[in-house]
């Protein structure tokens, strides 16, 4: 089992963060359903009231990672196992989110933060109007952003607002000759690198989203829905190949929780001086994520694994 923190402070406010990581998600399923093994299907998007958090909108998706994995793990994996199957209770600023994998057993921890400005994304994901250090917002007139930008803000802390999330990740993969390479590659490619670029995106796309209402992007949802579905109805023509064979392993479990809170200057300093949004049929993962947004950090009402969002006000 390896367990890994993963902390990404943002110069926004908490507020701010709940309609930007909705937009990018939004968007992102569009422009990411490209073809045949790519895509998301949104299975449904409705309220609830009496789930995790109290209140709250439920999603369920489907995702077609086959195009994002590299050849020699596809090449072990039956065509049912490149399909991750997600489930997610947002109660913002309480978040929860659940997905089936298969984990490794080998067991560690490490904090590990994530920077938008100084982690890069690979060279053929690289465009200049998502790089921080490039953009300024017509709307808000923040950015571009220096490399030391989280020094400046703790030299000048009311200046602009600022946030930081949390993300604790567990991870474990159970097949044996694999466990290592599997554990280390649904970390480093599944989750910090999609992390690094979704979060730069967010923070790029601000004059998008600045000034819309939850209900604007409830709409933007419906019209996601709408337009994925026919692209994936589109792709679901293609002929069906066969499944290579795996052998028989118990099913596994992964976990990962989100919290949003309003970060005291010492999540700040916490973030900035450490020192370093998958399952198919055959094989089967679970990951959660739960996230809480408020003045104070504390416990996660839901998990002992969390990842966490905070936010100082300007």
């Amino acid at each position: 089992m390896l367990i890994k923190e993963y902390r990404i402070p943002l110069p926004m406010s908490v507020d701010e963060y709940r309609i930007a990581q909705l937009y990018m998600i939004q968007k992102k399923s569009r422009e990411e359903t490209c073809g045949e093994g790519s895509g998301v299907e949104i299975l449904e998007n409705r309220p609830y009231t009496d789930g995790p958090g109290g209140s709250g909108q439920f999603t369920h998706k489907v995702y077609h990672i086959g195009m994002h994995i590299p050849s020699w793990f596809r090449s072990i994996l039956p065509k049912a196992a490149l399909r991750v199957e997600e489930e997610s209770w947002n109660a913002y600023p309480y978040t929860r989110t659940r997905y089936t994998c298969p984990f490794v057993e080998k067991f560690s921890i490490d904090i590990d933060p994530i920077d938008i400005v100084k982690d890069s994304v690979p060279p053929h994901e690289y465009k200049s109007e998502e790089d921080p250090k490039v953009f300024k917002s017509a709307k808000t007139a923040r950015g571009p952003l220096p490399e030391d930008w989280i020094k400046e803000h703790k030299n000048n802390p009311g200046k602009c607002p600022i946030m930081c999330a949390y993300k604790l990740c567990k991870v474990e993969f159970r097949y044996w000759g694999m466990q290592s390479k599997i554990e280390r590659f649904i970390h480093d490619v599944g989750l910090r690198k999609v992390m690094v670029r979704a979060h730069r995106q967010a923070w790029c796309w601000q004059d998008e989203w600045y000034g819309l209402t939850i209900e604007d992007i409830r709409q933007l949802e419906k019209e996601a829905q709408l337009m994925l579905a026919q692209k994936m109805a589109q792709f679901s023509f293609s002929e069906p190949e066969p499944e290579p064979h795996l052998p028989q392993d118990p099913l596994n479990e992964r976990n990962v929780e989100t919290k949003a809170i309003s970060p005291s200057t010492e999540m700040v300093d916490a973030a900035s001086n450490i020192d370093e949004p998958l399952p198919g049929r055959a094989l089967t993962k679970q990951w959660s994520t739960s996230s809480k947004s408020s003045s104070k950090r504390g416990g996660d009402p839901w998990s002992k694994q969390g990842t966490l969002l905070a936010g100082r006000p300007a």
